[in-house]
């Protein structure tokens, strides 16, 4: 599957879905609402996303920069070479691209999506250096998409905030659920590529690391789900703040120690943010106008009273289909799924179940295409292999484990 069909895909089930509109409703506005759209939404793609990446690209590229000369990425490579090495087997030993994906998880799994972008970015560069195939998405860089889209996150301090700002009763309480969801949706993925290249998964390296990450974040559900709304929400921010200065003074010590000219590896590795992102800016404006066609034609609406139809007439429960807009909006786009959560919500009720769903819906998964656009456009990969039917299962596991856990921990409200 390539991008090249789901971009044509987009526009053609907007076409679609435009004339249906105009046909039965006799709203011919709607063309020019698509019309509209695909402007407005290649402005924010240049102007919301690819310019302010610039600056933090800049930073985090340069800070890498740092780390990389002065040793500190090649330490955290020999820490995390044994699992690297049995779930990334195309990756030399002590690679230094190792620290990089080591990092990228890490920052990603605490919610530091300022830190996570640029680092993933890098890694999938570093990847692109050892692919001997240079427009096919390699085995590694497959497995490295389908981990960042299925977004391991321990913490997702801006659900918790929105959730406070539209009234919730509890704004955390729907923390344990996203974790399960979540996890569920990245060993989903995980599984997918594994089978997929032959990688033995109860190999005792892979299960041990998969066990610390398993009994992690079991230490985190206990721990958090001990403390108050507010102190959960100081914690996390200390925690996230704490660790990235920590990482930029961990550099810092380590180029001094190793006698490394920190700021001249900075103005380098910043140097490469902006030639990485007048690389990724037409794939953004690519993809994202597609979305925003698809959306504004009333292609998702179509998509969502089709489905709660169908359940219905199975005999199936359809409570949970008021908060799918979520759901299916969070591959396509992350600022759409984050508005669709809002509204859901604020139409719905905080504390109401479709609310909460729709929130776990948003923690659950990451945006696969925009991943996808920015990660591989990044390295010029134009043949995805099977990295969007990854990132799709995981996506669709994240979904189907939602309903589920809403289910067993908010059935009250129904």
């Amino acid at each position: 599957m390539t991008l090249n069909y789901i971009w044509i895909a987009f526009f053609v089930l907007a076409f679609v879905a435009a004339m249906l509109q105009w046909i039965f409703t006799g709203n011919s506005e709607v063309f020019k609402t698509v019309i509209d759209s695909t402007f407005s939404s290649s402005k924010m793609a240049v102007m919301d996303l690819a310019l302010p990446l610039v600056g933090v690209m800049s930073l985090w590229l340069g800070l890498m920069s740092i780390g990389e000369r002065a040793g500190a990425v090649g330490f955290l490579a020999r820490i995390a070479g044994p699992f690297f090495s049995r779930l990334f087997p195309e990756i030399p030993k002590n690679h230094p691209v190792t620290g990089q994906l080591l990092m990228n998880f890490s920052a990603n799994m605490l919610g530091l999506d300022n830190a996570a972008t640029p680092l993933g970015l890098k890694a999938m560069n570093g990847l692109q250096e050892l692919n001997p195939k240079k427009d096919v998405a390699s085995n590694a860089q497959i497995m490295f998409l389908v981990l960042n889209t299925s977004s391991l996150t321990i913490i997702p301090v801006s659900i918790f905030a929105q959730r406070a700002i539209l009234g919730a009763a509890n704004p955390t309480d729907v923390f344990i659920p996203i974790l399960i969801a979540t996890a569920c949706s990245t060993l989903a993925g995980m599984i997918y590529v594994c089978v997929r290249q032959r990688i033995k998964l109860f190999d005792p390296v892979i299960m041990a690391w998969l066990g610390g990450i398993i009994a992690f974040v079991a230490l985190a559900v206990v721990g958090f789900a001990r403390m108050s709304e507010s102190r959960l929400e100081a914690v996390s921010k200390l925690a996230s703040n704490l660790i990235l200065f920590g990482i930029i003074i961990a550099f810092m010590t380590a180029a001094i120690v190793r006698r490394v000219n920190a700021f001249e590896a900075f103005i380098e590795g910043a140097k490469r943010g902006f030639a990485i992102m007048i690389k990724v800016t037409p794939y953004l404006v690519g993809m994202i106008v597609g979305i925003a066609a698809f959306r504004a034609s009333g292609a998702m609406d179509f998509l969502i009273d089709g489905l709660s139809s169908g359940l219905k007439s199975l005999g199936i429960d359809a409570a949970f289909t008021p908060a799918l807009p979520t759901a299916l909006m969070k591959p396509l786009s992350g600022s759409g799924a984050r508005a669709m959560m809002i509204e859901t919500m604020s139409a719905c009720g905080a504390d109401s179940f479709v609310g909460r769903l729709s929130c776990v819906f948003q923690g659950a998964a990451d945006t696969t295409f925009y991943i996808i656009a920015l990660y591989f456009g990044a390295a010029g990969i134009r043949k995805t292999r099977y990295a969007i039917a990854g990132g799709l299962i995981a996506d669709l596991v994240g979904v189907i484990a939602a309903i589920a856990v809403c289910y067993l921990f908010f059935n009250y409200e129904l």
